[in-house]
């Protein structure tokens, strides 16, 4: 379907029932589209394919339905923004761990070898990103070029697809989705499976390299609460500097009202930054790092000078006693216990005598010891430092309260005894207007002053965090996260034209508008992968990049210009947390509610449901196992039931979109409940009905197979005509012969031989985009298969014997 042939054919066909399919005209140039009265798809979107059809209704009318195809300018930009993105986080992580400053041997060592990982993954980002610059004027990738290193981030096939229906007296009616390629890593195989089987198989084997490293063991949750630490700060920081430089600007102006609006700012953005730093994970970083100091060994060599040899610079765990600084922490592995050897220390050889001034003669440790520690270091300082932050604005909030009280005080009727002296205080004030500024601006300072103090305490805390988990995962967790960052840039370029063409589409509904920034968008991705050899890993890996899909927002902006270039989306954030900004034309932007024009965060909330129906399937059924499926399609019925649970508690759902078929939104999330856990091969009534719940809830709608072909063509087409029978009252006679019209593009004559990148070889008079094998065939084609497997094994034995 994505690699479609660009004919030039514009004719008219006035003699319909003369021709076994009744295309009107078909037109791969922009003259063949009419633009005045078709909604606009989107600037990102090139290179229109457009057939027009006409069908007999039910009561002997006709219906003019338009296909038109696109390809998509996000399907290179997306990609090329995402990898200076990892570049910029990954060179940023090497300047944080030069930042730590001295590290004992051992953890030095372990810093290097990160860092020498960081730098490799740098330059082939680099190397990935100079390639696609050179790439000019194609804006998709083909099947063939699936594993192509080059082009691994490029999501393959991706196109949208929009449907016009024209009836008589009644509104047209439009109906959109977005056809890609299975977001997998194809360049790097599928051999060990996909990322689903090998994150699982990564943290169940991090606890033993830990031992190994002689490192802390973090799990997953205390790796992605470090990582979003910093992101936080990283946001917070700045922000709150500008918004101190705004309230002295107030100050000096002695604006009231900005005053009251600069400090309310401030305070929001200063109370989140003190609650994010306020978790027992950012102490126990940073007390884990003071142990790795080099200060910190000599100073127990110096103290204890019997303790000699190998069991110098020691910071270990007694075999009943003190955990790791992470091992009290909600979820933390007990890998890092004692019986499995040392959480954390200095020295390489890892032997396991206690500390001595962790043992304590032998006494049992108390509480607040259950953290490595050097009795010189302060360990309620990190909270002591966190805490000024807070004092700090409560000393602001103090005085701006008094300089508004003061104001308010003079601006009170007073006696005729008192004007005068009153106006002698309003001369002196006019005389000295940086009154207001002179007072605010040390404890201003002050705050910014503790702020920074945090920040670089957190970064540092953080950053030994994230060098453990690291370093426990040499190498493979670097070679899962290029993976992932694969995965992840196809799904996000799938994801951003999906939505840029469902914005575009509703800009005129209100309802949806409204939907959009109370709620967000629900995104349907329609897998046709089977569960049978290497589209297992496929699917694994198209797990994965879904899901993490939840870590967008995308935020609506106004464009500097109506050119071309600067309605372009734009992707910003990091790893943890991106940020895809659309711009709009100006007067488009202004007729936005007000929610969307300032600025509000909208959210997407994607789900995916997977049913395969090829031959191998068929196998994967009778002799495989179809567990990985199952538990896909059961997880993102919850997500879906819950999204419509919020939806139904802050919108009306007047406002969602009216059907033909008036199905009951919550019968149909029963009945796909019930088709989800029913044991039933090849069921796709799951995909059906989910596509059914999409568009209904105003959601965007993706089909997916391996290569965006075959089974997602046909699979489209099925929907298409579905929809006309449906909602256009298609006629009965008509359903078939429309069906093989928009899976055929046999109008005129003959096409050649072509090669078919998926098959492997050439087939003759094969549709250069449509599958066009009959129904029937692809019915029984699966049970003709298991009949020859079965008299090829007879065969096979009674030749043998």
């Amino acid at each position: 379907m994505g690699e479609m042939e660009e004919v030039d054919v514009d004719h008219i066909t006035t003699d319909v029932p003369s021709h076994k399919c009744p295309l009107v005209c078909e037109s791969a140039s922009h003259a063949g589209i009419d633009r005045e009265n078709n909604p606009p798809t989107g600037p990102v979107f090139k290179n229109p394919i457009c057939k027009v059809y006409r069908f007999q209704t039910e009561d002997s009318k006709w219906m003019l339905v338009r296909e038109q195809m696109e390809e998509c300018t996000l399907s290179f930009s997306v990609p090329k923004q995402l990898l200076s993105l990892y570049i910029q986080e990954d060179m940023s992580r090497v300047q944080d761990l030069r930042e730590l400053g001295e590290l004992s041997p051992h953890w030095d060592n372990l810093r290097k070898e990160v860092m020498t990982r960081y730098g490799g993954i740098i330059s082939s980002y680099q190397e990935t990103f100079a390639e696609l610059d050179k790439i000019t004027g194609r804006s998709f990738k083909p099947s063939c070029c699936k594993a192509q290193k080059s082009l691994q981030f490029i999501p393959i096939n991706l196109h949208t697809q929009r449907m016009r229906v024209t009836c008589p007296k009644k509104t047209d009616a439009f109906y959109d989705i977005v056809t890609v390629g299975a977001p997998a890593a194809h360049f790097q195989g599928f051999k060990c499976g996909g990322l689903q089987r090998l994150l699982s198989r990564y943290e169940a084997e991090k606890k033993s390299f830990s031992t190994a490293y002689q490192c802390i063991y973090y799990s997953p949750q205390h790796t992605a609460k470090a990582q979003e630490v910093l992101s936080t700060m990283s946001l917070l920081q700045p922000l709150i500097t500008s918004l101190a430089e705004q309230l002295l600007q107030a100050a000096q102006e002695h604006s009231c009202p900005g005053l009251r609006d600069a400090l309310k700012n401030l305070s929001d953005k200063t109370e989140q930054f003190v609650h994010t730093l306020k978790d027992e994970l950012v102490k126990s970083a940073l007390l884990a790092l003071h142990a790795a100091r080099p200060g910190y060994v000599s100073k127990s060599q110096k103290q204890n000078p019997a303790q000699g040899g190998q069991h110098q610079g020691r910071v270990l765990q007694g075999a009943e006693q003190s955990p790791s600084p992470a091992q009290g922490l909600p979820g933390h592995s007990p890998a890092t216990s004692t019986t499995d050897g040392t959480a954390m220390c200095n020295n390489v050889d890892g032997s396991q005598n206690p500390h001595p001034l962790m043992r304590g003669e032998g006494a049992p440790l108390k509480h607040q010891d259950s953290i490595p520690h050097h009795k010189e270091y302060d360990e309620e300082e990190w909270d002591r430092v966190w805490a000024n932050v807070a004092k700090c604005l409560n000393c602001v909030i103090a005085m701006v309260d008094k300089l508004l009280e003061e104001d308010n005080s003079k601006q009170e009727p007073v006696p005729e005894q008192q004007q005068q002296q009153q106006q002698l205080a309003d001369v002196i004030i006019s005389h000295n207007p940086g009154t207001w500024k002179e007072q605010l601006c040390p404890l201003v300072t002050r705050l910014k002053e503790c702020v920074m103090e945090v920040v670089e305490k957190a970064r540092r805390g953080m950053t030994f965090v994230l060098l453990q988990e690291a370093a426990c995962s040499i190498p493979q967790g670097f070679l899962l996260q290029q993976r992932r960052d694969v995965v992840f840039s196809q799904a996000l370029a799938a994801l951003a034209c999906g939505f840029v063409m469902r914005l575009y589409a509703g800009m005129q509904d209100q309802g949806f508008l409204r939907q959009l920034h109370l709620v967000g968008l629900v995104a349907q991705f329609e897998s046709l992968l089977s569960t049978y050899s290497e589209e297992i890993g496929m699917l694994e890996d198209m797990e994965v990049g879904i899901s993490d899909l939840q870590r967008v927002l995308f935020q609506i902006t106004e464009a500097q210009t109506d050119d071309f270039r600067d309605l372009q989306p734009l992707v910003c954030g990091r790893r943890d947390h991106f940020t895809v900004e659309v711009p709009l034309p100006r007067l488009v932007f202004q007729s936005l509610p007000a929610e969307i024009r300032e600025g509000k965060p909208l959210r997407v909330f994607p789900v995916m449901f997977n049913v395969g129906i090829n031959e191998q399937q068929t196998i994967a059924e009778r002799f495989g196992d179809i567990t990985l499926q199952e538990r896909i399609n059961q997880r993102n019925f919850e997500t879906l039931e819950a999204y419509y649970k919020s939806l139904s508690e802050k919108l009306p759902l007047e406002c969602l979109p009216s059907f033909q078929t008036q199905a009951d939104l919550k019968e149909l999330l029963e009945t796909l409940g019930q088709n989800v856990v029913t044991k039933k091969r090849k069921n796709v009534e799951i995909l059906w009905i989910a596509a059914t719940i999409c568009r209904r809830l105003n959601g965007i709608r993706f089909t997916s197979c391996k290569s965006a072909k075959d089974r997602t063509s046909m699979s489209v087409t099925l929907e298409q005509c579905a929809l006309l029978r449906d909602e256009h009252q298609l006629s009965k006679d008509f359903f078939i012969r429309a069906l093989d019209c928009m899976r055929s593009r046999l109008t005129q004559g003959d096409v050649g031989q072509w090669d078919d990148p998926e098959a492997g070889g050439p087939t003759d008079n094969k549709p250069a985009s449509r599958h066009f094998y009959p129904i029937a065939l692809l019915l029984v084609s699966s049970h003709l298969l298991v009949v020859w497997l079965i008299l090829s094994l007879v065969f096979l034995l009674a030749k043998y014997q």
